[in-house]
């Protein structure tokens, strides 16, 4: 049986990552590539449309995402599932996207899995990893049908 302590730490700790992943989307959102930054450790990695790693491979890819014509996009993720373990944790939720790419109203949809740490008094990411499951225009606005089981099958056949 944990003490009273130990559980008050731990529900700080779920809470403390929480924030983090909302400050991630924030941020990303945002194009705020420094205070992107500072949510990961200095070592930290991305894994998903690319694998920068390090704080400046980091930022130039993100800050790199309107080059490559992605000009806007907006985060929600749901379902966070976090395994904690002392100074170590394995976070995992789903996302989906609305975004601009190339001048086209688009979705995406997919999955994160992070490895996050705590360092210092704070959590950071050590590894955020994304793994998209569709991706797709919006040709006609917002359609339910974009989320169908054949559609996410077509993309995880072509990711």
């Amino acid at each position: 049986m944990s003490t009273l302590e130990e559980r008050i730490r731990r529900l700080e700790d779920l809470e403390s990552i929480r924030t983090l992943d909302a400050q991630y989307c924030r941020h990303l959102d945002d194009g705020d590539w420094d205070a992107l930054m500072d949510l990961f450790t200095e070592d930290g990695e991305f894994d998903g449309l690319s694998n920068p790693r390090g704080k400046g491979e980091m930022q130039e890819f993100f800050s790199g995402l309107a080059a490559g014509g992605l000009t806007a996009f907006w985060h929600f993720i749901t379902n966070l599932e976090i395994d904690l373990d002392g100074d170590r944790a394995v976070v995992r939720s789903f996302l989906w996207q609305p975004c601009v790419s190339d001048g086209t109203s688009s979705i995406a949809a997919g999955r994160y899995t992070d490895e996050v740490v705590r360092v210092g008094d704070r959590w950071l990411y050590r590894r955020k990893q994304v793994r998209f499951h569709y991706f797709g225009p919006l040709t006609d606005g917002w359609d339910e049908n974009l989320f169908a089981l054949d559609s996410a099958r077509r993309a995880a056949v072509h990711a």
